[in-house]
This record gives structure tokens, C-alpha cells and sequence, in this order.
């Protein structure tokens, strides 16, 4: 029996797009949410949670980190210190992919063990999931522990509520000896192999995500620095809502609805830059076999 069938693809029109590869048989491979299950930890206090819906394309729709848990009955994963940079990994690698009706039903497995020695790989994930569109943390339903620069880089006009981020970056997070949970599955060496020690080295293509994202949050202090709705804490999702508003619904408008110009074109920039990240990380996620070819 094959473990795999090779089929040409056509468009409505009938020109070739390619071939695609289906697999009959994952090798008794596990999913990549299986995978995550091994870094949480049920006795932490998380600073977020992540929806980890069914593992494949067709879902990455629901794949987002909030403060909350949503309604959906969804799983939900915890994001804490020590696993914080193998969520980014989960959420990266799924949403790096533009999602099509060729790779709908793809599954996400859980990957070799080569991914957990590149730091590199690691820290464009962490960079890619702080800037993401399906980051909807919010200064509105708690503290924002996700400003990765400090007050004086985006010429905040008050003292965050949590410098977490920026320190994490650092390598200034301080390590928990154990975990207080005897059922954890987390061990000594997992729990320090994820918390940097030393400030995080970015490629050039994280190093421009993070530029264009300081721009945009400096451009909203200079902006809301003198309003009554200003709020130092804002999140990435919270300066989208200011400049875009919601409509009759409650939906979040598109960018082209933003009256700032500036706005339009920082934001224009930061999505730019993250598409170049995400074709840097598309080319890990098979190497380290968390999709098959």
C-alpha cells in the first residue's frame, strides 16, 4: 500500500498549478496539539491563553491568544513563562501558511527534535506571534503583559503595568527552581531550555517586524499622548480598534477605514515585514517535519 498519492492540480481554467501529495497513512505520527500538551502546566498563574483548535489548515481561523478564553468550545492552551516560546512556535508555524482550498485538510504534526537548538527559528516565532493579526490581547480585559519595547522606545507618556515582555526579551526572566505541581509534565530541563538567559538575537527579518511594530505603537502614543481614551498599556489589537473602530456589528473595520494616513502606512509596513518572516519560518516548519512535503 502506497503511503502517499501524487495528483496534478488545475484551475477552473484548466492551467496546471502544480502537483499535490496526499498522504494515505501519518506514519502513526502524533498531532502537533498532542505535542503542545507536554509544556502546560495546570498549577501556573498563565499570562494568556491560546485556542489550539483541530490541527489543520481549515481551522487556523480559530487559532488565536487573548487574555480570556473564548466561548468557542475550543481547547485552550496556557501561555506562561516557561512555555511561552513553544507557544510561539505552535501559533508561527500554522500561521505562516496562507491557508488554501489545495491545503485545506493538511495536517500540523508534532515535529523532530531539531527545532528546539535553533534559537533563531524560536526567537521568529516569538517576534511573528507578538505582531500577528490573531494576537487579540487587550489592555481592556487585563493587564497587557505583550509590549515588547519599553516606555522611553515608544515615547509612552505613563509606566506600563507589566514590563514582562521586554524583560523576557532580555533574558532577565527568572527561573523556577521546580514546578509546584507534581503532575506537571514539564522537567527541570524543559523548563529551562525556554527561558532565555541572555537577550534574544533576531534574524534581519524579526528585527524588521520589530521596528515596523515600534513604529506603529509610537505613532499611536504621539497620537491618543493628549486624549482621554489614551492608555500607555495598549496592545497591538487595541491600537488597531483605535484607528480602525468597529462597525454596527461589533467587527473590528478594515484598515481602509482608517482616517490616519500615517497609520495605514505603518500598519502597511508591519504586515510586509511579517510576510517576509513568514516565508522564513515556512521553510522550518518542514524541515523540522511539523508538515509533510
Amino acid at each position: 500500500m502506497k503511503s502517499s498519492i501524487t495528483l496534478d492540480i488545475f484551475n477552473e481554467n484548466g492551467a496546471s498549478l502544480g502537483k499535490k501529495r496526499f498522504y494515505t497513512t501519518l506514519d502513526n505520527r502524533e498531532s502537533i496539539n498532542k505535542w503542545i500538551k507536554q509544556y502546560d502546566d495546570k498549577a501556573v498563574t498563565e499570562m494568556s491563553y491560546m485556542c489550539n483548535p483541530s490541527p489543520d489548515f481549515q481551522h487556523n481561523s480559530q487559532l488565536y491568544i487573548s487574555q480570556k478564553k473564548g466561548i468557542e468550545h475550543f481547547n485552550f492552551f496556557k501561555l506562561f513563562k516557561n512555555n511561552l516560546i513553544v507557544g510561539a512556535v505552535y501559533f508561527s508555524v500554522r500561521h505562516c501558511i496562507k491557508a488554501t482550498w489545495i491545503n485545506d485538510r493538511d495536517q500540523f504534526l508534532a515535529p523532530n527534535k531539531k527545532w528546539e537548538k535553533d534559537t533563531e527559528f524560536q526567537n521568529d516565532c516569538l517576534a511573528f506571534m507578538l505582531f500577528h493579526g490573531q494576537n487579540r490581547i487587550t489592555c481592556k480585559e487585563g493587564v497587557n503583559h505583550f509590549i515588547p519595547f519599553s516606555e522611553k522606545d515608544i515615547d509612552a507618556q505613563e509606566a506600563f503595568e507589566s514590563h514582562f515582555m521586554q524583560d523576557f526579551l532580555q533574558g532577565k526572566i527568572k527561573q523556577d527552581s521546580k514546578s509546584t505541581d507534581s503532575k506537571s509534565l514539564f522537567n527541570d530541563e524543559l523548563e529551562s531550555t525556554f527561558i532565555p538567559t541572555k537577550p534574544l538575537e533576531f534574524s534581519d527579518e524579526a528585527k524588521e517586524v520589530l521596528q515596523a511594530g515600534k513604529e506603529l505603537f509610537k505613532h499611536y502614543h504621539k497620537q491618543t499622548r493628549d486624549s482621554k481614551d489614551y492608555n500607555a498599556n495598549a496592545a497591538l489589537y487595541d491600537i488597531k480598534a483605535h484607528f480602525q473602530g468597529f462597525n454596527d456589528k461589533g467587527k473590528m473595520n478594515l484598515p481602509q477605514k482608517a482616517q490616519d494616513e500615517a497609520y495605514k502606512e505603518r500598519l502597511s509596513a508591519l504586515n510586509y515585514a511579517l510576510k517576509n518572516l513568514a516565508k522564513k519560518i515556512e521553510v522550518k516548519v518542514y524541515e523540522y517535519a511539523f508538515l509533510l512535503p
